[in-house]
């Protein structure tokens, strides 16, 4: 039995407060003029890359990791670029609770939405095969306005008062929330021909997951998303969404990936890791650096968070 939810009004304990203040900032900001509004969120980002000295280094390390080739100085400022994307991450977690579809509408450019309409069109069950970018609260909003309804997947937060922050905005966009473990509800959902939104790129656990390579280092990969296909009888359809300095945004639909679901999972997860590592190439800063990505191998294995110090 689903557990009962609870309003959000009625978390009032004082250790809510300063979240409850937060939002009211965040409420007024999302009030001002776009591009004020996330000049504000380039200065939260910048504060955060001066103070988060632990944070900074872990993102420091996965761009050593994935991008070898820039200089020490070249990586360090994409690392500082990747903080300012996440700064305006805060704003676009606010403008997708509270704008107007007509305003995301107007700054935002959706292509490929023929893929998910011959889809639909084919009987298929859809996962909406999206990852951690900066930018992801922000992106279903658009396709909610050009897509049946559809469910979003969520990871359940050690606070229930910030779970239901999420899944309340979350349900701004999606139709329901399905808790990540619940793979009985995402299978049923499937099978009733209605798309799912995923994004199974974060993954640090040994059951249910593989050692797959990610920019050439390896990384633990939930093959969850061969499973889901093939038991709801789906095909998988990566979206992936892109902020461009003027202020506009380009949410693409990709073709659907080809031979998925099929007899080998890891196959199957290495498509969309080829997927996301193109994609994170055209937006590099965009994508969630800060997530510790390759911890949680197995034995055998480098700890690539032993040493951070120095990245400081």
């Amino acid at each position: 039995m689903a557990a009962v939810r609870k309003p959000l009004s009625s978390y009032r304990s004082p250790n809510t407060w300063p979240t409850w203040v937060g939002m009211g900032i965040l409420r007024l900001i999302c009030l001002l003029p776009f591009g004020l509004a996330m000049a504000i969120g380039r200065s939260i980002g910048r504060v955060a890359h001066a103070l988060g000295g632990s944070r900074r280094a872990i993102v420091r390390r996965n761009i050593e990791l994935c991008f070898p080739d820039l200089s020490p100085k070249e990586r360090n400022q994409l690392a500082y670029e990747h903080f300012k994307a996440l700064g305006m991450a805060v704003i676009e977690m606010g403008l997708g609770r509270w704008a107007s579809d007509a305003a995301l509408v107007a700054r935002t450019k959706l292509t490929g939405l023929e893929h998910l309409e011959k889809a639909i069109a084919d009987g298929h069950g859809i996962i909406l095969l999206a990852a951690h970018f900066t930018t992801l609260e922000i992106s279903g909003r658009v396709l909610a306005l050009n897509c049946p309804p559809f469910d979003g997947v969520y990871r359940k937060n050690r606070s229930d008062f910030i779970t239901e922050l999420q899944r309340t905005g979350r349900e701004r966009t999606v139709a329901d929330t399905i808790e990540k473990r619940d793979l009985k509800k995402l299978v049923r959902r499937l099978r009733e021909k209605r798309p799912v939104w995923y994004a199974p790129d974060q993954s640090n656990n040994l059951k249910g997951s593989e050692v797959i390579e990610f920019f050439g280092i390896p990384c633990m990969h939930t093959t969850a998303t061969s499973q889901l296909a093939r038991l709801g009888k789906a095909v998988a359809i990566p979206f992936f969404p892109r902020r461009f300095a003027d202020g506009s945004y380009e949410m693409t639909l990709l073709p659907p990936l080809a031979n998925v679901p099929s007899d080998d999972p890891v196959a199957d997860t290495r498509a969309y890791i080829d997927a996301l590592e193109a994609h994170i190439r055209t937006c590099p800063e965009q994508y969630f650096w800060v997530h510790r990505k390759f911890k949680g191998l197995p034995d055998g294995y480098p700890d690539y968070y032993a040493d951070l110090d120095a990245l400081k």
